[in-house]
Parts: structure tokens; sequence; C-alpha cells
């Protein structure tokens, strides 16, 4: 499997890493421009640019550069170790290393009318996708087309079947109180970034009493938001789907939610510009 290929698996997959890319190389040096090497997030390589003192460099600034989620560019002499070079061949390189990080992960939960539309909004705004549902004939491309990743299970059953990172952002989109209660709090042990639930303010004081009498903590519960989305008295999935969306945009770019709506000063007459 070619380079390219690999980083398109990889990015299927949700996963992040770091292409170490040599872009220039002059007199004698191990590899010449052009020479790859992935990164993963444990320390794990594919490919090479090179071995020896210089590559454990590389990547060691790759995994910065996976943290920071900035690029760089890397400048290696070989003349004389004792003043810091990884090498004594002669000639110089210079690596661009480049953090290729996954989108973030929308998890809907529930398949239904409002769940398919959050999934084809979330595709359309560029989310990784995974459907979940515990019905095994609505958790499907056929039925939701918009997925990245389909899961049939119990909504508990959900951390042990995917990586759930702070990256991800759970929707449960679920059909009522009785799937919530059984499957949240395995969903309120992960490090999700968002846990939103679906539903009325009846609804969910509901689950939340049920959840109390469950032991659930209360520090746990306050993790959820419920009910979900920004207020636009939407009606239809479709509007429904907007409503939660923009909420999640709000959370991601930092947003208020506040109307940005401006009335200019109104000039008073014979006033000049």
């Amino acid at each position: 499997m070619g380079i390219f290929d690999r980083l398109a698996e990889i990015e299927r997959q949700g996963s992040a890493v770091a292409l170490a890319t040599v872009v220039r190389a002059r007199g004698s040096v191990p590899r010449r421009a052009g020479s790859k090497m992935l990164v993963f997030a444990d320390g794990r390589i594919e490919g090479t640019v090179g071995g020896g003192e210089m590559e454990s460099r590389v990547i060691r600034e790759a995994l910065e550069a996976m943290t920071s989620s900035e690029p760089r560019i890397l400048h290696y002499t070989f003349q004389d170790p004792a003043q810091g070079d990884p090498g004594v061949c002669g000639g110089e390189m210079e690596v661009f290393v480049e953090p290729i990080l996954p989108r973030r992960t929308l998890i809907v939960v529930g398949a239904g009318h409002v769940g398919k539309a959050v999934a084809h909004l979330g595709r359309w705004l560029g989310f990784r996708m995974v459907v979940c549902d515990d019905r095994a004939e609505f958790a499907r491309p056929e039925i939701v087309p918009d997925g990245d990743v389909y899961v049939a299970c119990p909504l508990a059953e959900i951390p042990a079947r995917l990586d759930i990172t702070d990256q991800s952002m759970i929707i449960l989109t679920t059909r009522g109180v009785a799937v919530d209660v059984e499957g949240l709090p395995a969903l309120l042990d992960t490090p999700a970034a968002y846990i939103g639930v679906i539903g009325s303010r009846k609804r969910w004081e509901t689950c939340v009493a049920q959840m109390r009498e469950m032991g659930v903590p209360e520090e746990k519960i306050e993790r959820v938001t419920s009910p979900i989305g920004l207020e636009l008295n939407a009606e239809t999935p479709e509007e429904i789907a907007v409503s939660i969306l923009a909420e999640i945009i709000m959370l991601v770019r930092g947003g208020s939610g506040e109307t940005m709506a401006h009335k200019p000063v109104r000039r008073k007459r014979g006033q000049g510009a």
C-alpha cells in the first residue's frame, strides 16, 4: 500500500498521524528529497527519512507537532555531532513535518428521522459521522446514507465498540427515556467533548431523576446538554438538525449564539460622511 493510500485509510479510521517529508537535501545525506515517513501518536513509524539520530529527532518533532497542531520545517546539518549535529555525512537536509489530525467525530445515537438529518448535515459540514442504534435494521447505510461508520449495539456497549476521545461529540437523538437511562451512564464515563440529549425539559428531568436513583453521580449528569440545540422554534427533522449542528459549531468555534444583526447609527440631516 502506497503512503497516500495509507493516509486515506488513517483518515477513514479517524486517527492522528504526522507526515514527515524531506523537502531539501544537499551533499552527502541519508535520504533524498521526496522521502516520506509517517509518525503515529504512539511513536510508531512507517517509512523512513534516513534513520539514526536525525530520524529520532524528526519523530520527537512530529509528536510535538501533533500536540500543537502546528506544522514545522526542520533543518539538519551533518558536520559535527559535538556541536549538536545528528551525523557526520557532510550534507544538509530540510524536513517538513505536517500533523494530519482527525476530523472531529460526531456520534449520532439513534438513527430515526432526526438522526438521519443530523448525519446528513454533519457530513456536509465536514465531520466524521458515526451512526449508532440498538436496532440493527436502522444502523446501516441503506437507512442513513451519510455515515462513515455504523454500529449496531445497545447504548451501554458503544464505548467498547468505538474509540471515543476528547475530539468526539455524542448526540443522542434517541426514542425515549428508557433508552437514555440504560445507555447514558456508560457514555458519561467517556472523555467525549460534548454529550447532548434530544427531547423536552420534562423528558430530561425524568431521565435525570431515574439516573439519580441508579446512583449516577451528579457531576457526571451535569456533563449532559439537554434539551439539545439552539432555540429556533424548529419543527421538521431537518430544522432540528440545523438547531443541533448550530450549537455544535458554536461550541467548536467558541461562538456566543447571539444574533449578529447590527443597526448602523442614524445620521442626522446635514451630517457629512
